[in-house]
C-alpha cells in the first residue's frame, strides 16, 4: 500500500493523521472495530457484547478472552489506563477533546482535578468496562472505532517511561505490544513499514494476508510507477491529470469513491493581517472553487461552500462561503488593502506533494487576479509540516479533516478554543458555549441544531479557508478482495485478501 508519508509516529495516542491511522489499525483493536462495509455500523472488536441505558449516557461493553501480542491478557483497566492516559495534562494528546464526551474528562484534562475516579470510567471486573458520559450520545460505539480511544498495554508504557512521557519508547520498532491482527515486522523509516499476522489475537483464524507493506511514498507519480510495475497493490492518490487517462484505460483500477472530508486552508489569526475577518472572508469568497474541482482536482470532488461535508444522516451541508470576487475586493480595500495595494508577503504552508502544491498555484493565481494579492508557496516535509502548524509557524496553511466518525460532531468540536487540533489561534467563546451544550443535548434534532449555529459562527469568523469537499481517488489492483468503499476509508485488514489468479 502507498501511505503517502512517513507516519509521525505509531503512538495512537501522541498522532492526528490518516497515515498514522492506516498502520496504526493493523496494530492495535478497541473496544469496537471497523465494519467491513458500513461505517455507522458497530463491529464488536474487543468487546463482545455491550449495552447501554435508554438515553445513550451510560455504556457497559464485556470484554471478550484476547491477548496481547507479548502474551499480557486484554483487561477492562487497560482501557480505563489508556484513557487516562490520553487525558494526562502532561501527555499533551492533540485528539484528548475526543474524550469529552466521558463524564468529567474536561475538568480531568484541564487540571481542575487530578482525580482520576471522577472521571465516568468505571472497571467493574477484568472483563467489564461501564463508561457514563457527559449527555446521550447514541453514536458513541462510531467514536469508539478511533485510534483515540484503542488501548495502549500498560505494563509495557510503564516499563519505558510511564503515562505522561511524550518521550516514551514504548511504541519503537523494538518495543512495540499491540492487540491488533497485525505485528511489525519491519519499519525502514522512509522506506517501508512491514506487518505480519499476529498469532495472539483473538480472530487470527480470519486473518488472510501474509502481510502488509506501506510504502511513504511522496509523490504520486512515483506511486503510479510502483502501482504498474507491481510493486504496489493499492496507491494512496492518483495524480489529477492522470484521472481522465485512467478512466478511459484502467477504469477497473481506478476508484472514485464518496469520502467524509473536507479540504481547507488553516488561517493564522494570530498574524496580521490574518487577525482582520475581512481579509480572511475575502480570501474565502475570492477563488472559484468549481473552476478548481474541474480542472485542476478532476477527481468528482464538490466545491465546499461550507465545512461539514455531505453524507451524515440529518444535516444538511451550508452554502454561507460563495464565490463572491467583487465582495472580496470590497472586504480587502475595507481592510486597507484596496486592489491588495500594502498587502504584505504572505505564504501558503504545504506538506510535500505535487497535487497539494497544483491546488496552491491555483489559489495563488485567482487571489492575484481577483484581489490583486502576492502570496507564496513552500512545502515541509510531513512531520515538519504538521510542527509547523501546531505552532502556529504559518500564515497559511494547507489541511484537511477526514471525519472520525459519521457525524457533524468530529467536523465542529474541533475548532473549540485550545483544541489540539485547532491550530489557528481562533477562540470563540460563543462557539464554545454551543459545542458544550451540544455534547449535553437531550435530543439529536436539538444536537445537530446548535452544531448547525456553531459551523455558521465558524463560516462567519472563518479562521478557515473551505476549497472542496473530497471524493477517495485511488488505484486498486482488481485482485484485492474484501475492501469495499468506506465513507471514512476504514478498512479492517483482517477481511482483506488478494486472488492469486
Amino acid at each position: 500500500m502507498g501511505n503517502g508519508s512517513e507516519p509521525k509516529g505509531l503512538d495512537p495516542h501522541l498522532v492526528t493523521g490518516v497515515p498514522e491511522n492506516k498502520i496504526i489499525s493493523a496494530l492495535l483493536e478497541g473496544l469496537i472495530s471497523y465494519h467491513p462495509t458500513d461505517d455507522l455500523k458497530p463491529e464488536p472488536g474487543m468487546a463482545e457484547s455491550w449495552e447501554s441505558n435508554d438515553d445513550y449516557t451510560v455504556w457497559t461493553f464485556h470484554l471478550r478472552d484476547a491477548k496481547w501480542s507479548n502474551g499480557d491478557p486484554v483487561r477492562a483497566g487497560d482501557f480505563a489506563y489508556s484513557w487516562q492516559r490520553m487525558l494526562t495534562p502532561a501527555l499533551g494528546a492533540e485528539y484528548a477533546p475526543m474524550l469529552y464526551v466521558i463524564k468529567g474528562a474536561q475538568a480531568f484534562h484541564n487540571s481542575e482535578t487530578d482525580d482520576f475516579s471522577t472521571v465516568g470510567v468505571k472497571v467493574i471486573d477484568d472483563e467489564t468496562l461501564q463508561v457514563t458520559l457527559e449527555g446521550p450520545t447514541p453514536y458513541f460505539l462510531n467514536m469508539l472505532k478511533h485510534y483515540s480511544f484503542f488501548p495502549v498495554n500498560p505494563r509495557v508504557v510503564e516499563e519505558f517511561g510511564g503515562m505522561g512521557d511524550r518521550a516514551s519508547r514504548w511504541s519503537t520498532f523494538e518495543n512495540y505490544v499491540g492487540n491488533g491482527p497485525f505485528v511489525l515486522e519491519k519499519w525502514v523509516t522512509n522506506q517501508v513499514i512491514r506487518v505480519k499476522p499476529n498469532p495472539t489475537y483473538w480472530d487470527a483464524k480470519t486473518v488472510k494476508l501474509k502481510g502488509i507493506e506501506f510504502y511513504p511514498v511522496e509523490n504520486a507519480a512515483t506511486e503510479e510507477t510502483m502501482f504498474r510495475g507491481g510493486r504496489l497493490h493499492m496507491t494512496n492518490t492518483v495524480q489529477p491529470d492522470k484521472i481522465p487517462v485512467f478512466k478511459e484505460k484502467m477504469p477497473n483500477e481506478l476508484k472514485i469513491e464518496p469520502y467524509l472530508g473536507t479540504y481547507f486552508y488553516r488561517v493564522n489569526v494570530t498574524r496580521p493581517p490574518f487577525d482582520n475577518p475581512k481579509v480572511r472572508e475575502a480570501l474565502a469568497i475570492s477563488f472559484d472553487k468549481q473552476l478548481l474541482v474541474d480542472k485542476v482536482t478532476k477527481g468528482g470532488q464538490a466545491p465546499a461552500t461550507g465545512y461539514v461535508p455531505a453524507g451524515i444522516p440529518g444535516y444538511a451541508t451550508s452554502d454561507k462561503v460563495k464565490f463572491d470576487p467583487e465582495r472580496g475586493r470590497q472586504l480587502l480595500a475595507e481592510a486597507g488593502y484596496p486592489g491588495g495595494k500594502g498587502f504584505p508577503k504572505a505564504e501558503i504552508l504545504i506538506n510535500t506533494s505535487e497535487a497539494h502544491r497544483k491546488i496552491a498555484e491555483a489559489m495563488q493565481a485567482m487571489w492575484k487576479q481577483n484581489l490583486g494579492i502576492d502570496v507564496g508557496i513552500y512545502n515541509q516535509e510531513w512531520k515538519v509540516y504538521l510542527d509547523s502548524q501546531s505552532n502556529l509557524d504559518y500564515d497559511i496553511s494547507r489541511s484537511a479533516w477526514i471525519g472520525d466518525y459519521v457525524h457533524p460532531s468530529t467536523f465542529i468540536d474541533m475548532f473549540t478554543t485550545g483544541n489540539g487540533n485547532n491550530d489557528t489561534g481562533w477562540a470563540n467563546p460563543q462557539y464554545d458555549r454551543l459545542v458544550a451544550q451540544a455534547q449535553v443535548a437531550k435530543s439529536e434534532e436539538e444536537r445537530l441544531g446548535l452544531l448547525r449555529e456553531a459551523e455558521n459562527l465558524l463560516l462567519t469568523d472563518l479562521p478557515i479557508v473551505p476549497v472542496y469537499w473530497y471524493t477517495r481517488v485511488y488505484l486498486k489492483d482488481p485482485r484485492i478482495q474484501g475492501w469495499n468503499p468506506k465513507l471514512l476509508d476504514n478498512h479492517p485488514y483482517k477481511y482483506v485478501s488478494i486472488n492469486a489468479e
